[in-house]
């Protein structure tokens, strides 16, 4: 899994430049530590069954958004979302993630 996550990764990183997590735009030339350095967020965690290095579960991310995020899933009750077909808009533009905690 891991030479087609890197490959997926530098395709996300060189065609992508919105956050998935937030929606703000993601400058890729922001180095860790720093917190609004580009990150690649699994959309279904791994440890929740999300494919490891699928392209259609990565997404580009704020480092801080990628933390906060952790390993929660989105779920909105009112639309019925199937967590294994979440995409990026269906997630919320904020990055408090503490009202989504399980």
């Amino acid at each position: 899994h891991r030479v087609a996550y890197d490959k997926n990764r530098k395709i996300i990183l060189k065609t992508r430049s919105t956050c998935g997590i937030c929606g703000k735009q993601v400058d890729v030339k922001l180095k860790p530590p720093h917190p609004l350095a580009p990150t690649i967020d699994h959309i279904i965690p791994v440890n929740k069954g999300g494919h490891p290095s699928a392209i259609e579960n990565l997404q580009l991310a704020h480092a801080t958004c990628n933390r906060q995020k952790s390993d929660k899933l989105f779920n909105n009750k009112e639309q019925q979302v199937d967590p294994k077909v979440i995409g990026n808009r269906n997630l919320p533009q904020s990055i408090k993630w503490a009202s989504y905690r399980s």
